[in-house]
């Protein structure tokens, strides 16, 4: 590879190796060792980002462009770029007969899903319940260190990137020239069609759905009524 090949451009798709503090404490990582540290059950994961597009918090992002492959850097980050300031109106007052009503006992503490948001209960008073709606790492300076691995060419490895950035899972797809064709339930489609847009924008590729056949069903179906 040539010294202007390893340089990262926007756009480009690479694999990182990183591990992430905030205020000395460490976060997250996909570094084995450092991931068990943060969570003893987790499994680490190879993250694949194409630089520029929003797959990683914005200074990280920007520092990417124009580094080297095979390189290992450290970053710090400003709460603007990173995770954002604390937001005053996010810390809200809720009846806690809400939570009483999902069968819920909030404590001070407790971390929780509402509606999609992390949301931390701060304290309870009669029955009034403090809660916090920021990111938990919101207004904190941020700390990184990242290796750049390799430039990522493979096609198959790209689809499963942008993929799980707009679906939040990879389905099962073939790639058919300058078509991706996912296959699964119907009620895939309807999401196929809002990210199609954004699919052709990152990867220049047309996204479309395919029904899953139940071939493994009928097959199975088969082999029963054979052994009877």
């Amino acid at each position: 590879m040539e010294k202007e090949d390893k340089k990262v451009k926007k756009k480009d798709f690479i694999e990182i190796k990183f591990t992430g503090f905030a205020n000395g404490e460490m976060f997250d990582s996909n570094i084995e060792e450092d991931l068990k540290k943060v969570n003893p059950k987790a499994k680490a994961k190879e993250t694949i980002v194409m630089v520029g597009e929003g797959m990683l918090v914005k200074g990280l992002d920007e520092f990417l462009e124009g580094k080297e492959v095979g390189k290992e850097y450290e970053v710090t980050i400003k709460p603007r770029d990173g995770f954002g300031e604390r937001k005053g109106e996010l810390v809200r007052t809720i009846p806690l007969k809400v939570f009483t009503e999902k069968k819920v006992s909030p404590r001070p503490g407790m971390v929780l899903n509402m509606d999609n948001n992390i949301v931390k209960v701060i304290t309870i008073s009669g029955a009034r319940v403090i809660t916090d709606f920021n990111n938990p790492l919101a207004g904190k300076e941020l700390e990184y260190k990242v290796k750049i691995v390799r430039k990522v060419t493979d096609e198959k490895e790209k689809v499963k990137s942008v993929l799980e950035l707009l679906f939040k899972f990879v389905p099962d797809f073939d790639i058919k020239g300058n078509k991706v064709i996912l296959k699964g339930p119907k009620g895939l489609e309807q999401f196929v069609k809002i990210m199609s847009s954004k699919f052709k924008d990152l990867l220049g590729k047309d996204l479309e759905f395919e029904e899953a056949k139940k071939e493994e069903k009928v097959k199975e179906e088969k082999s029963s009524e054979e052994k009877k």
